[in-house]
């Protein structure tokens, strides 16, 4: 049997959970736990392994505002730590920040050499701004500046973008979290994959309910597994976020039809109706007891490797 049959029949029984320890969307005002410091990602990324996720999705902010910071420099503190520390795959963001060029965002990724990379698949307006109807206090300038910067925010994601993020990384033997915000971006990765850019199995984590991006209706999660099947067939494995209060609704749906799910504080700071989680480790235990709940089982690192056909912790490049 073929790696890529094996990873397949695995994906039938288990669910890969991946956390996104702290993205670069939510600023430190919005939650006194979002991780912030090198202690405290690392702190929150080994919880979340411990709680169940077998892949860490990572960025770096800076220590002292929480502002994004997508340097090499910035992920060093905490990369090796929590290497040396679980077993869970690492995943460094491609995506950084949408205010950055492509050319800052993909320096982590092609100097460190992970196991996975997000890659997203195409450009969108991407508005925060409306979180300025909730917060109106800020620790620190940057925080209000950008979220009303996005009312004319592009986050350019060209065709020839994307192809420089593979070109950098693909040799590295790092695969791609594809991250697609929309059914268009179904058909860009339909595009490179015609063209032999991008190599399946395609890890797709579809991504619901940022405001430029698809909705977080159930007939959304629906046409775009729909649509990716279409696509690409046995080709792909499947995974959703669902951001802000959507998250686990869309979790329970995705993985009740067959999907691998992806929480953490980077898409969502809720843990329930007007109640902020305390950890990520929180979110991964509650998806867990709705992927158990509906009689399917976690995915330990070394099966989602196989599913994916990760390269190995052993290649990593820190």
């Amino acid at each position: 049997m073929s790696a890529g049959r094996a990873g397949a029949d695995l994906q039938k029984d288990k669910v890969i959970i991946t956390c996104a320890i702290t993205g670069a969307i939510h600023t430190p005002s919005m939650s006194p736990h979002l991780p912030v410091t090198a202690d405290e990602i690392v702190e929150h990324a080994l919880a979340a392994a411990e709680a169940g996720a077998a892949i860490l999705h990572l960025h770096a902010r800076d220590p002292e505002t929480g502002k994004p910071d997508q340097s090499p420099e910035g992920f060093e503190p905490f990369l090796g730590r929590i290497k040396q520390s679980t077993d869970a795959a690492l995943n460094i963001t491609t995506g950084g920040s949408p205010f950055m060029t492509v050319e800052e965002r993909v320096r982590p990724a092609a100097q460190f050499r992970p196991e996975v990379a997000s890659l997203n698949m195409g450009s969108m307006n991407f508005g925060l701004y409306p979180m300025l109807e909730r917060y109106k206090e800020f620790k620190h300038d940057w925080e209000r500046e950008a979220l009303e910067a996005s009312r004319g925010l592009i986050f350019r994601n060209s065709f020839a973008d994307i192809e420089y993020v593979m070109q950098e990384c693909y040799g590295n033997g790092t695969r791609f979290e594809f991250e697609c915000y929309d059914i268009s971006h179904l058909y860009n990765l339909a595009h490179f994959a015609d063209r032999g850019l991008a190599k399946p199995p395609f890890f797709v984590q579809s991504v619901f309910g940022l405001l430029g991006g698809i909705g977080a209706n159930p007939e959304d999660v629906a046409h775009m597994k729909r649509t990716a099947d279409r696509l690409f067939g046995d080709d792909y494995r499947w995974s959703v976020l669902g951001a802000g209060a959507g998250q686990m609704r869309i979790a329970a749906q995705a993985a009740a039809m067959g999907g691998n799910v992806r929480v953490g504080l980077e898409d969502s700071l809720w843990a329930g109706k007007g109640r902020l989680a305390e950890s990520n480790a929180e979110q991964v235990r509650m998806v867990r007891g709705i992927i158990e709940g509906l009689g399917k089982s976690v995915a330990t690192p070394d099966e989602a490797r196989e599913i994916l056909e990760l390269k190995g912790g052993d290649q990593v490049g820190f």
